[in-house]
């Protein structure tokens, strides 16, 4: 892969490899591993994505923030020992290709389907994740079933976003669309969104465009080719069950997550591709 003038290959301590970009429009990390953009700063502004001050970086494990990829099933599996959110955001990727321009960086990665446990993921396809930086983010993730069969999946792209004060949060734009949380519903979002106590929820038909107003300012997050999503904050007793996770770092950040899951999941005939997209960018 050849690198352009603001891009370099790095290492972190715990030896995992990273790509790390210092241009004039952003500064950004994305690990090999995962396939995971872990840090994305406009130039002038504040960053636009979060990692625990408690992760360790360490071979195998997901990183605790960033951008994790969950593919090609989002949640617990129904076979009780198969890894959470799928295999993809603890696999090592390639990296493919780096494009830099005035206006943007491309940086793609694909994952080394010959690597894959087949009794995770018989089919034949192939994934790739596209990393589109310039004042905004924009992330584009692929699959391509190159088989002869259908098959289905789900998945998600787990933004974590930072707050300086999760109650002073609000998540517009999911008014009227339909969200189950801890199996119960499909209930109706009536009004914005705030934070009292732990969120874990899943909607359906929501519209394409949310707005994260933080102490910070206004996050606007896009999705195309998803009509789901997930918003997440693991909150006081949750936080001290989770790895990488300090227990007050709930009070810092929120996930909203692109998704194809529940009656958005995913089928893809021979041939043909499906493109998740998210972007996310500061209005105010």
């Amino acid at each position: 892969m050849k690198l352009s003038p603001s891009v370099s290959i790095e290492h972190t301590e715990t030896g995992l490899e990273f790509i790390n970009i210092e241009s004039d429009l952003c500064d950004a990390k994305i690990f090999l591993q995962g396939g995971q953009i872990t840090q994305f700063t406009p130039k002038g502004k504040q960053p636009l994505i979060w990692v625990s001050g408690n992760e360790t970086f360490s071979e195998g494990m997901s990183i605790r923030g960033g951008i994790p990829i969950c593919w090609p099933w989002f949640g617990t599996h129904a076979n009780g020992g198969w890894p959470a959110h799928g295999f993809a955001r603890t696999s090592l990727w390639q990296a493919d290709e780096v494009n830099e321009t005035e206006e943007c960086i491309t940086v793609s990665l694909k994952l080394p389907m010959k690597l894959v446990n087949a009794e995770y993921w018989p089919h034949q396809s192939a994934l790739k994740v596209e990393f589109v930086l310039s004042d905004s983010l924009e992330v584009r993730l692929t699959t391509t079933n190159l088989g002869d069969t259908a098959f289905s999946y789900t998945q998600a792209l787990h933004t974590y976003f930072p707050t300086s004060d999760i109650t002073n949060t609000h998540v517009d734009g999911l008014q009227g669309a339909q969200y189950i949380e801890f199996a119960e519903g499909p209930f109706t979002q009536q009004a914005v969104v705030g934070f009292e106590r732990e969120t874990d929820m899943v909607y359906t038909q929501a519209t394409p465009i949310q707005y994260i107003n933080t102490p910070e300012g206004v996050i606007k997050v896009g999705r195309a080719n998803s009509s789901s999503c997930v918003l997440w904050n693991p909150w006081i007793e949750k936080s001290k069950r989770l790895s990488n996770f300090a227990d007050d770092e709930y009070k810092t950040m929120l996930c909203l997550e692109a998704a194809n899951v529940l009656d958005d999941a995913v089928t893809l005939a021979p041939q043909q591709s499906h493109t998740l997209v998210t972007s996310i960018e500061w209005v105010k």
